[in-house]
Formats: structure tokens, C-alpha cells, sequence
């Protein structure tokens, strides 16, 4: 056996310990992105409601400008997570994540 050589299950272990380093840079990251909302003062029900145009059918509410900004915050986050988890389904060759 070559000197350098790696066992398959160790191969995996470190293949899966950079996808989960990878998955943690990513969302570190996404905290970082901005994104434009549009906020609208909801005149029937009282309080606002806010969308994220850049992610369609991304939308939230809050009796406040400030409680609406912090859920559309979290609306984008669960958005982002699922477009990712839709990106990688059936894919079959290694998937490398890249920051721009």
C-alpha cells in the first residue's frame, strides 16, 4: 500500500467533515447578503407587511416596521436554505459551494 494512501472510510469522513465546514462558511456568509424588501402598511388589519422580490412567494408581516424587518429576515434565511436543498437533490457528483 502507498505510503500517502487513505482508507475509503477515513476519504469519507474528511469528504463529509469539509461539506459540513462548507455548510457552516455558507451560512455565516448568507447572514451577510443583502437583500431589498419592499414594506407595505397593511391599511385593513393594521401592522406591515414585507416581501423579498428577489425570492418570490418570500413573505412575512408584523404588527411593527421593526418586528416585520426581523421576520422577513428569517423568512429569507428559511427561502435560501431551501432553494439549496433543491439545488443539491439528485445530484450525484461532488458539490462544491463557492461565495461571490
Amino acid at each position: 500500500m502507498p505510503r500517502n494512501f487513505i482508507p475509503r472510510v477515513e476519504w469519507l469522513v474528511l469528504i463529509w467533515k469539509a461539506f459540513l465546514i462548507s455548510k457552516i462558511y455558507l451560512l455565516r456568509d448568507a447572514a451577510k447578503m443583502k437583500f431589498k424588501v419592499v414594506m407595505n402598511e397593511d391599511l385593513e388589519d393594521g401592522g406591515y407587511n414585507v416581501s423579498c422580490p428577489a425570492l418570490p412567494g418570500c413573505h412575512s408581516q408584523g404588527d411593527t416596521m421593526e418586528e416585520a424587518l426581523e421576520n422577513i429576515k428569517d423568512a429569507i434565511q428559511g427561502c435560501m436554505e431551501v432553494i439549496n436543498q433543491r439545488a443539491l437533490q439528485g445530484v450525484e457528483e461532488k458539490a462544491i459551494e463557492v461565495a461571490v
